[in-house]
């Protein structure tokens, strides 16, 4: 029988990767690409369209070249990546705003705006707290109105990527379900556009893609690419899932009920539902169309959680000769006789501000620390922090979902890799916790999609519960968890109560 490969392509930040899998779900061969950025100045950070597609050509081509001859068993490609941002193109897919990922800022004053007049129907249709393709669509359309006419689409980099390599035209480009929810722009119950929403920012929707399913085949690779690349001509392109969504599947996270914490760069726990409920109450939950077509994510993330993470081991804990592994082992072998709540001392961990709710004035803070208090209580409380914040999500998901209870969560990302953030995590939400057999569950999801778009896979569900499995469970110690829901409620009031003292401090900052 013929050897049928996948290849999953992931559109990160900072790197491409490129991976191979066969039909047991065995990586094959794996490559990097770094990405090229620019940063002139504060808030701005640009992609090139071109130099970010000439990255994933580069990063493909080397895992093409790593397997030889098995690439002409290639069957299908699929993407994966960053969900938030835009980017407009012309009728000819020539890039014409750069790719306009979270950390370009330069929007913000249109999204404040957006938010005062459209917070609740952003929140209510548009599933999410946070909107990102809407008021990035007003900011360019209002600072550079020449460049603005030439647009004939707005996309997520999938779709232009997918566009680059395709045979398809502008007016065929498309967008996955799992990625609508960020636009701000879809009504995602009905995974269409929302015209209350376009309407009510002046956008004609014929700029916008189609929304598709995360297993459509949305074009073939095209002649001139294929032979760039090495590959076959006309293997088939599938639309593929965003990096949170593609690593629920990934990790099996299909049925409802299902939960799972990642802890990485921007931490978030999603659990999976069959609809979307709006937390108009609290604002913690946004939602997350699945790769499933017709289930949903409720989903909260924590921006930068991971990163400040990594910000207090290079501004507190590095020195020379230690490496990043060495310093996070260090922290976690200090932090294990430290008792919940930290000998008094607790954290605000959210440096770049709260997105659920949304509150972009919050900033970082360390309080009640006095002379016995150690770097491994400053970090352990951070660490403390952001589990209070998800605990509080998981709650709303408990309130909003009555019918589904939440008894066990999968870990995956760099925080798995920390027992002490693992068992603290179960004692807090009462809940076990279990790592998995797998760390690349976003690689993996969408090349499930892959095989099931060509028909080698069958149920989406199945095929992903199929291929993963739990290692360790952590059990909840009920009475750490008494002693840390005191703080955690100190944690809920603080987060509210502190708003008007971080933009006094700010507002001195800017004078």
């Amino acid at each position: 029988m013929k050897e049928i490969l996948l290849m999953a392509v992931d559109l990160g930040t900072s790197f491409i990767k490129a991976g191979v899998y066969n039909t047991e779900s065995q990586c094959i061969a794996i490559e990097m690409e770094p990405v090229k950025d620019y940063r002139p100045k504060p808030g701005v950070f640009i992609q090139k369209g071109e130099e970010l597609l000439a990255s994933v050509i580069a990063c493909m081509k080397k895992v093409g070249e790593k397997i030889g001859d098995r690439k002409k068993n290639i069957a299908a490609i699929s993407f994966t990546g960053q969900m938030s941002g835009f980017m407009g193109v012309d009728k000819d897919w020539n890039d014409i705003t750069t790719w306009s990922c979270s950390l370009d800022s330069r929007y913000m004053p249109y999204a404040e705006r957006q938010m005062k007049e459209l917070k609740d129907e952003f929140l209510r249709v548009g599933g999410t707290n946070f909107p990102q393709m809407a008021p990035k669509v007003e900011w360019f359309r209002s600072e550079y109105p020449k460049e603005s006419e030439k647009i004939a689409k707005y996309l997520m980099i999938s779709g232009y990527v997918i566009g680059k390599l395709g045979d398809i035209s502008t007016e065929d480009a498309v967008m996955d379900r799992s990625f609508t929810e960020w636009t701000g722009l879809a009504d995602v119950q009905n995974d269409r556009w929302s015209d209350e929403i376009c309407d009510a920012i002046h956008l004609d929707q014929k700029y916008l893609p189609r929304i598709v399913n995360s297993n459509h085949i949305c074009a073939h690779l095209n002649k001139k690419m294929a032979a760039e690349l090495g590959f076959t001509e006309g293997i088939p392109l599938v639309s593929g899932a965003g990096d949170k969504v593609a690593g629920c599947l990934g990790a099996g996270i299909v049925d409802y009920g299902d939960t799972i914490f990642e802890a990485s760069s921007y931490g978030e726990v999603s659990t999976c539902v069959p609809e979307y409920r709006p937390d108009m109450e609290e604002r913690r939950l946004d939602v997350l169309p699945s790769a499933i077509p017709g289930d949903f994510y409720a989903t909260h993330f924590v921006a930068g959680s991971g990163i400040t993470l990594d910000w207090f081991m290079n501004t507190f804990v590095k020195h020379e000769g230690i490496t990043s592994k060495e310093m996070f082992a260090q922290m976690e072998e200090e932090m294990k006789n430290i008792p919940p709540g930290c000998d008094g001392l607790m954290a605000i961990g959210l440096l770049g501000g709260n997105s659920m709710p949304s509150d972009g004035a919050l900033r970082g803070m360390w309080m009640g620390y006095d002379w016995s208090h150690s770097k491994a209580h400053f970090y352990k409380a951070l660490i403390e922090s952001f589990t209070y914040d998800f605990t509080l999500c998981m709650n709303s998901i408990e309130r909003l979902y009555p019918e589904y209870t939440i008894d066990l969560v999968k870990i995956i990302g760099g925080g798995a890799k920390s027992p002490v953030w693992t068992q603290l995590s179960a004692d807090i939400q009462n809940k076990k916790y279990t790592t998995i057999n797998r760390d690349d569950v976003a690689m993996w999801g969408v090349s499930i999609l892959a095989g099931n778009a060509i028909g080698v896979f069958g149920d989406l569900k199945e095929t992903a519960k199929k291929f993963v499995s739990s290692k360790t469970i952590y059990t909840p110690d009920p009475e750490n968890g008494k002693r840390y829901y005191k703080y955690m409620s100190l944690y809920k009031k603080y987060v509210t109560e502190l708003h008007d003292f971080y933009k006094r401090i700010q507002d001195l900052a800017n004078e």
